[in-house]
């Protein structure tokens, strides 16, 4: 009998894995540079001999670079150099090492594209300088350099710098050579003309109405002399910038409202390091209800709505045009507070078909107004069928009013009077009661009357001891 019977279901597939694991393997290996091994997620370059020259890169379709995160080299004497386009294809890199190795150039730009980079590892190799433009985007979270001759300048004080700023108790032990070739503490090293930056940020009061412009002026120093340039992160206004030396200027014309919280900065940066002077930018504008739905039912019902305004806006509810006055049945409640945008919903604790009808919000404050109106139906009236009977109409009773602050949902202090769905639930059902109550007392009584007149007519003395009229005679 043939074996292949015994090879099918979850075996086979199991088996078609194994095969796809291992040709997966031996592309990855096909792509390797010579004296490097390569996995899915990593590369690692240790063998000296015949050892590589240059950064390694993976051949094109092969292992995608963007799943690498760990490229791992030592022993390789013979790399000099990583260019500007080496590590960019390694978007996903995390770890890079290269110890006991020939490096002694790294290019300005050739970690630009690897924003997830964390752990560098540059030991014992021979970097005589390194910028700090290398690391400046990124957010490392260790960068060894330990083992570097490095040349006393003021080209590396910045890791000096950076050494003092960190204040680790596993501090590097850095040095770097001298005028005289000797080995200094990195600690100890003194460059004249060679300090951190200062900036300085004349700004005006940025708080501003949306639609008008500002100007900011900023003044730099520093030795070596700083470049200047403005962080405006993700500003939506339109803006334009003038440089000269150490003085710069930022126009933000037509301001608008999208931009109220957002933080601006003046940046001076050299070989050092870099300061920063920033300032939060404040733009009132006129309130507007973005967002106002039909009410919806969890715990309680919620009319849901969101309104953007900046003083934060006064809000008013009106119901079938007359003011909704709020108590602890009907209030309004802020959910979520986002710098200038509110949402929340107009609550309502079990509304009936009294509740049902137009519901409209008004949003003010001191640059303008806005309103929004949504129909509310909670409801039908009791004894009516709408399925016979769709066009029924609505009676509508109770007008209700609140004005209420954005944040305060307990002001009661307006001169209608509170009238809310308890108090006119009670009422009804006293009137009903006091109907029924009446209309018991009535039917018992006339039923004890007629008792008594039955009694009355079949008495052994009759109704004739009883006069109910007096004949008087006419003739005299």
């Amino acid at each position: 009998m043939s074996p292949w019977p015994r090879w099918h279901g979850p075996a086979m597939a199991r088996l078609w894995g194994l095969c796809w694991l291992a040709v997966g393997f031996w592309r990855a290996s096909l792509a390797c540079p010579m004296s490097c091994k390569c996995s899915a997620s990593r590369i690692w370059c240790t063998e000296p001999s015949p050892g590589i020259v240059a950064f390694p890169r993976l051949e094109p379709n092969s292992v995608d670079p963007e799943n690498i995160t760990e490229i791992f080299i030592a022993n390789q004497k013979r790399l000099e150099i990583i260019n500007e386009d080496d590590v960019e294809a390694y978007v996903g890199l995390k770890n890079l090492t290269i110890v006991d190795s020939g490096l002694k150039f790294v290019a300005y730009k050739a970690f630009l594209k690897n924003s997830n980079l964390q752990h560098v590892n540059l030991t014992r190799n021979k970097l005589t300088s390194l910028s700090r433009k290398h690391f400046r985007h990124l957010d490392l979270s260790e960068l060894v350099l330990v083992g570097n001759p490095f040349t006393c300048s003021c080209d590396i004080m910045w890791i000096k710098t950076l050494q003092e700023t960190k204040g680790s108790p596993d501090t590097q032990d850095l040095y770097c050579l001298n005028e005289s070739s000797k080995n200094m503490p990195l600690a100890n090293l003194q460059i004249p003309n060679c300090g951190l930056p200062s900036a300085r940020l004349a700004a005006p009061n940025l708080t501003v109405e949306e639609g008008n412009s500002v100007t900011l002026s900023c003044s730099v120093a520093g030795d070596p002399l700083p470049m200047l340039y403005w962080d405006v992160g993700n500003l939506v206004s339109k803006h334009m910038n003038e440089t000269s030396h150490t003085q710069g200027s930022l126009r933000i014309t037509n301001i608008s409202s999208d931009d109220s919280g957002k933080q601006i900065s003046c940046v001076a940066e050299n070989l050092v390091g870099e300061d920063q002077d920033s300032v939060n930018l404040t733009v009132h504008f006129a309130p507007s209800i973005t967002f106002l739905e039909s009410p919806t039912s969890d715990h309680h019902w919620c009319i849901p709505f969101t309104v953007r305004g900046n003083p934060k806006p006064t809000l008013q509810w009106f119901y079938n045009g007359a003011i909704l006055n709020e108590s602890k049945y009907i209030c309004t409640k802020i959910h979520v507070t986002n710098h200038t945008e509110y949402h929340g919903c107009l609550q309502l604790d079990n509304p009936t078909h009294m509740n049902n009808g137009d519901y409209t919000l008004m949003a003010k404050n001191e640059y303008g107004k806005d309103e929004r109106q949504i129909s509310a139906h909670f409801m039908g009236r009791p004894g009516i069928d709408y399925e016979t009977n769709p066009n029924y109409p609505e009676d509508l009773y109770e007008d209700w009013t609140v004005a209420t602050d954005i944040g305060d949902t307990t002001n009661k202090s307006n001169e209608i009077p509170s009238t809310d769905v308890a108090d006119q639930n009670n009422r009804e059902r006293l009137s009903v009661y006091a109907v029924v109550v009446i209309a018991s007392v009535v039917g018992f009584c006339l039923l004890v009357m007629l008792l008594l007149l039955k009694l009355a007519r079949h008495s052994k003395f009759g109704m004739k001891g009883f006069v109910l009229f007096h004949k008087i005679p006419l003739d005299g």
